[in-house]
């Protein structure tokens, strides 16, 4: 399994941008697709957006437009640029690897096998 680590959570006003962070340590991403997840309080965990190892990138309806998702093989980090951030947006967000080089979106939770701890993101006036 990969070791992830998400980092650059916090608390931010309505209309604010974050980006968070997604590092792996012992092991190259590049051949991984990578996810971001995200869990409310009381709501199941839900999907985000992803990318392929090769640099196709999925984005769920809510996330489109205000989010990207990039990776830097180089730093074995992914990325996820969050702008306009409104309230419901508020959650612990995690990060999460499928295996290498699997065809893999959003459908599908459980196709990913390694998680970080998550980083909370909270978004209030």
């Amino acid at each position: 399994q990969v070791q992830l680590e998400e980092s650059g959570g916090g608390l931010v006003q309505p209309g604010s941008s974050l980006r968070l962070s997604c590092t792996a340590s012992g092991v190259a991403l590049d051949y991984y697709p990578i996810g971001w997840f995200r869990q409310a309080p009381g709501k199941e965990r839900e999907g985000v957006s992803a990318i392929s190892h090769d640099g196709n990138t999925y984005y769920t309806e809510s996330a489109k437009g205000r989010f990207t998702i990039s990776r830097d093989n180089a730093k074995n980090t992914v990325y996820l640029q969050m702008n306009s951030l409104k309230a419901v947006n508020t959650a612990v967000y995690y990060c999460a690897a499928a295996a290498p080089r699997a065809r893999v979106g959003l459908t599908r939770i459980q196709d990913y096998n390694s998680w970080g701890q998550g980083t909370q993101v909270t978004v209030s006036s």
